[in-house]
């Protein structure tokens, strides 16, 4: 009711503005009766200088006098007329500044009803991360989502490999316990568009394998569900990508499936942080690189962030960097440990002194940091990233790549 209150006060008040300047309707120059004035009392001084100079009689004098007074009177009568307010009629101007009125009232008001939320309440942060755990607890069931989902379009298989698939069927079932056979039945269950039957398949497997099992396993098992339920993430499917992320907190398929999760819920703020650092970390190619580029957009707008063109375009291959030819490795493969771990170290130093030197990617610094840890020089391996953290600071995405690969090596620990 307040808002309501306020954009009526609002709109009234412009309105009458309006409706005073409509009504007075002054005019911001000198009007034109002043003129006239000073033009007529000219005109009577100087036919008492012409009489004075005998140029005119007394009678044309006097009758010059007499129009010239009457023209004095009516630009005096048209000021006093102009000074009033009074310059234009009444009762259309009273009409005019009413329709003004009514139009502003009026039009503030439809517009309002097609293009606004008429009441809907105020959207404080509070408020929105409330509604955004509360629209998360009361998602529908993996098995109601189910019911309601649109089912992807398949390509039509082959007779035989149908036939094939339901001999699997059968050999899964006569040997329930087998976890093999329930991995290969999730496999070609999915091929077949059977989302249901794969991730039930898969869940068995993951039972069967007493938790002996990658993280990898958990984040199919949520893809499954999630191409089941139409695209949408349930409890059920959450707590499967939870699991995979739990065991491999950089599982690209499980920090995918996570963003849209939360971008479902309503925490696209969360969602476009998780899918950015997803895209800075790669690798290019993966399955989960093409899915985020192409929504990460919307989700960036949603969340109110700007996003790195680049991010939203395919890195290109780096150019391969020279290597040990055959004789090389020949050689080394002779060589004694100490030998080989001279040859190993030559190769990190010319790493090093080709980026010192010439400069190079963010990949090629994340490398020589990573190169640098494994040989055990933590002291080197720090000022080589502090190094490339100077030379990167004005590329945010190329600076995580380096920020990345420091934490893999353990330079960093938050």
């Amino acid at each position: 009711m307040t808002f309501w209150i306020v954009t009526a006060l609002i709109t009234l008040s412009v309105s009458v503005l309006f409706f005073l300047v409509i009504l007075r309707a002054r005019s911001s120059g000198e009007p034109a009766a002043a003129y006239d004035l000073r033009l007529y009392r000219q005109q009577l001084k100087e036919v008492d200088r012409d009489l004075a100079r005998g140029v005119i009689q007394e009678n044309d004098a006097e009758r010059i006098r007499t129009e010239v007074s009457r023209r004095i009177l009516a630009a005096d009568a048209a000021l006093k007329q102009h000074e009033d307010g009074a310059a234009q009629p009444k009762v259309p101007s009273l009409i005019a500044a009413g329709a003004v009125g009514a139009l502003l009232l009026g039009g503030a008001f439809a517009l309002y009803t097609n293009l606004g939320a008429p009441g809907y309440g105020d959207l404080a942060l509070d408020y929105r991360l409330a509604l955004a755990a509360e629209q998360a607890a009361n998602r529908p069931s993996q098995t109601e989502m189910e019911a309601t989902a649109e089912p992807f379009e398949m390509p039509t298989p082959q007779a035989d490999y149908v036939e094939l698939v339901e001999r699997l069927r059968e050999a899964a079932a006569s040997r329930p316990t087998d976890p093999r056979g329930q991995a290969l039945l999730a496999q070609h269950e999915a091929r077949l568009g059977n989302f249901v039957q794969a991730y039930e398949a898969k869940a068995k497997f993951i039972e069967l394998s007493n938790g002996d099992v990658n993280p990898e396993d958990y984040a199919e098992q949520a893809e499954l569900m999630i191409l089941a339920s139409g695209g949408l993430v349930s409890p059920e499917a959450e707590a499967a990508l939870k699991e995979a992320l739990t065991r491999d907190p950089r599982n690209g398929t499980g920090r995918y499936y996570w963003g849209l999760m939360m971008g479902q819920t309503g925490r696209p703020d969360i969602a476009f942080g998780i899918w950015r650092e997803t895209l800075i970390n790669g690798p290019e190619g993966a399955p989960w690189i093409e899915a985020i580029r192409a929504q990460i957009a919307d989700m960036a707008f949603r969340a109110g962030q700007e996003i790195d063109p680049a991010l939203l375009q395919a890195r290109q291959p780096q150019p391969d960097q020279p290597g040990p030819t055959a004789e090389q490795m020949q050689a080394a493969s002779e060589m004694s440990p100490e030998e080989q771990q001279d040859m190993i170290r030559g190769m990190v130093d010319g790493l090093s002194d080709r980026l010192a030197s010439e400069g190079g990617t963010a990949s090629e610094w994340a490398r020589l940091i990573s190169a640098l840890t494994v040989l055990g020089d933590v002291e080197r391996a720090n000022r080589i990233y502090a190094e490339a953290q100077s030379r990167f600071a004005d590329a945010p995405e190329q600076a995580a790549i380096i920020t990345t690969a420091a934490r893999q090596a353990g330079l960093i620990t938050e």
